[in-house]
């Protein structure tokens, strides 16, 4: 009843004692003139309308046709009736409200609130009852019915229900929290409201979380421990053919640091001997550039661990992730399309192809302001990370292996310009030995590609000079196609945040559980055996069974998730709704708030903490 409620002083006790009314006399009587069949029904003077009149409703309904103010000749009423019953007042809420539409049920007159009630009933206690029987009704029901009479105009919690409906010129209304029980609402209203994230990104955050997790496998002889990091796992498939990195073989691991938890994927060189210290120079001015397309460089060192001298540099782990050759250009298995074994592979979408070369051309402008090279522009070193999501690998491992104070980064960053070149060719025509045929794969970029995109090739490709650039190749590529990937980037975002707002409560009432579980069925505690179930916590067990343990009438469990998210959500915003309480033996009930509740839950987990200390 937090729409029908004002404040009013909480009594000591949380608990309010159930009468039965049969007890009492004058109750006897207040119950007969209750169900009065003369009486009008309130529903008429609230709403306009009832919806139970055509379904058994005892009380006077007047006529459609007729006046609310005038008693129709068939009415039932007696002569006894006093006219100021009859010519009720038409309810209007003092809250302030916008556009407030009425129902119009076909039984029923339009309903039209005044400006201001001109008089009050002077006995409430006849429509006590009323209240009980909304109190009796559903939060989510009671809600759907308020939102559509008055368009969300919240007011306080009574003590009793209906005991002060009607208050006076000087009361003042405060309103609750906008949306108090329900999960937030996704931003932007485009996506779809839901409490968990969507099974796609689900799937693929499992699928990242397992590849980090790995056991690794046993016969590959790997160190326990190298230099600060443990539990090293093979990544690389072992194939009967190894590629060279340089002139060196290559290795990569993922391993966990022993200074912060966290994997990271090592690459090692295998029996490379360091010449010059000073080659580590490069590797600290890597660790400080910071970019969305290149992966980080954390440190790189030396070591004998494997039986050889072995160069090893840090970078950060991206699990379950494809390089650009295995995503687009590796051959696939064959298979079986129209009755006979086909090897196809589908070209790569323009848009796609665009959005790569943006995102490496990025990273490139980056790395050359900084007055470095990337020199690991190639397809075995991008790595796929997400939708359209690529990352430079294995920077800074060129700078320490081909060490030589005296050259030319000029150089190195035209060089950074081909290689770019030799890797668009190779996306296009799926093939990383596409510039041996350079006719050929002109030709087939033609058919399957624009213009745009041919001469951006031919451009990367073309022999170096001292005005050509990165800069240059960003402005081929167009300030539309920058600001359509700025577009996509921005719905990627909005559509993140929108997952990540579906599970924003989560974490609030996985704590709100954790302190149910330290309370509930506790064996002992300060001596008592039987501290869970007496005081306060008595109270908490039944909320418990009234949120988790319901029944429906042929005593089957009731599992209903919403039920659930609503009422621990009431509980944790310490709202002044009442339920009843019923303990499991139907002897005896409480009827208590949700800040009665929530009061008896701080302070029972307060004495556990206090205790732990």
């Amino acid at each position: 009843m937090a729409y029908f409620s004002s404040q009013r002083p909480q009594s000591s006790s949380s608990a309010i004692k159930i009468v039965n009314p049969a007890e009492h006399d004058d109750k006897a009587k207040l119950q007969a003139k209750r169900d009065s069949p003369q009486r009008q029904c309130r529903n008429i003077l609230i709403y306009g309308s009832c919806r139970y009149q055509d379904k058994g409703c005892i009380y006077y309904h007047p006529p459609v046709e007729g006046s609310n103010n005038l008693p129709c000749p068939e009415s039932p009423l007696s002569a006894s009736l006093s006219a100021q019953a009859v010519n009720a007042p038409i309810f209007v809420p003092k809250a302030p409200f916008h556009a407030i539409t009425s129902p119009s049920p076909t039984s029923a007159s339009p309903f039209t609130p005044s400006p201001s009630p001109s008089t009050f009933y002077p006995n409430h206690a006849e429509y006590e009852d009323y209240g009980d029987s909304v109190s009796n009704q559903t939060p989510q029901t009671l809600e759907h019915q308020l939102v559509n009479q008055y368009q969300q105009v919240d007011y306080d919690d009574h003590a009793s229900p209906m005991s002060n409906f009607y208050q006076s010129q000087q009361a003042t209304f405060v309103r609750q929290p906008l949306d108090y029980h329900l999960y937030s609402h996704p931003t932007p209203d485009a996506f779809p409201s839901t409490h968990f994230v969507s099974d796609t990104i689900r799937e693929e955050l499992h699928r990242r979380s397992e590849a980090s997790q790995l056991v690794p496998l046993p016969g590959h002889n790997l160190p326990d421990e190298l230099q600060g990091y443990h539990s090293l796992a093979l990544l690389e498939p072992s194939v009967t053919e190894r590629r060279k990195f340089f002139s060196w073989y290559s290795t990569v691991y993922r391993a966990t640091s022993s200074n912060d938890g966290i994997s990271y994927a090592l690459r090692r060189i295998e029996n490379f001997r360091l010449m010059h210290q000073a080659a580590f120079g490069a590797i600290e001015t890597w660790s400080r550039i910071e970019h969305p397309s290149i992966v980080r460089v954390r440190e790189a060192f030396t070591t004998r661990a494997f039986n050889d001298n072995s160069l090893v540099v840090a970078y950060e782990y991206y699990p379950d992730a494809q390089t650009l050759f295995e995503m687009h250009i590796k051959q696939r298995p064959p298979v079986f399309q129209h009755g006979r074994l086909s090897t196809f592979s589908a070209a790569l979408p323009e848009a796609t192809l665009w959005s790569y070369i943006i995102q490496i051309a990025s990273a490139i402008k980056v790395v050359h302001e900084a007055g470095l090279a990337v020199r690991m522009v190639d397809a075995t070193k991008i790595m796929v990370t997400g939708k359209n999501r690529i990352h430079i690998g294995s920077c800074g491992i060129a700078d320490v292996l081909m060490y030589d104070p005296r050259q030319d980064s000029a150089i190195a960053q035209q060089e950074d310009l081909a290689m770019f070149g030799r890797l668009v060719f190779a996306l296009c025509c799926n093939n990383l030995a596409a510039m041996n045929t350079l006719p050929k794969a002109l030709d087939m970029i033609g058919r399957q590609y624009s213009a745009d995109v041919k001469a951006l090739a031919l451009y990367l490709i073309s022999k170096p000079g001292p005005h050509k650039s990165i800069t240059q190749v960003i402005d081929m590529i167009g300030t539309n196609r920058l600001l359509h990937e700025m577009d996509d980037m921005h719905s990627s975002v909005n559509r993140l945040e929108a997952e990540f707002m579906s599970e924003l409560e989560n974490g609030r009432l996985v704590r709100l559980l954790c302190k149910f579980g330290f309370i509930n069925e506790r064996p002992v505690f300060a001596r008592e055996p039987r501290w869970s179930e007496t005081g306060d916590r008595y109270i908490i067990k039944l909320f418990r069974d009234y949120v988790f343990h319901q029944v429906d009438e042929n005593g089957n469990p009731v599992i209903n998730l919403s039920h659930v998210l609503a009422c621990l959500n009431k509980l944790d915003a310490g709202t002044d709704e009442r339920i009843m309480l019923v303990s499991r033996d139907e002897q005896s009930c409480l009827v208590v708030s949700y800040k009665d509740v929530k009061a008896c839950i701080d302070v029972a987990f307060g004495d556990l903490a206090r205790a732990s200390r």
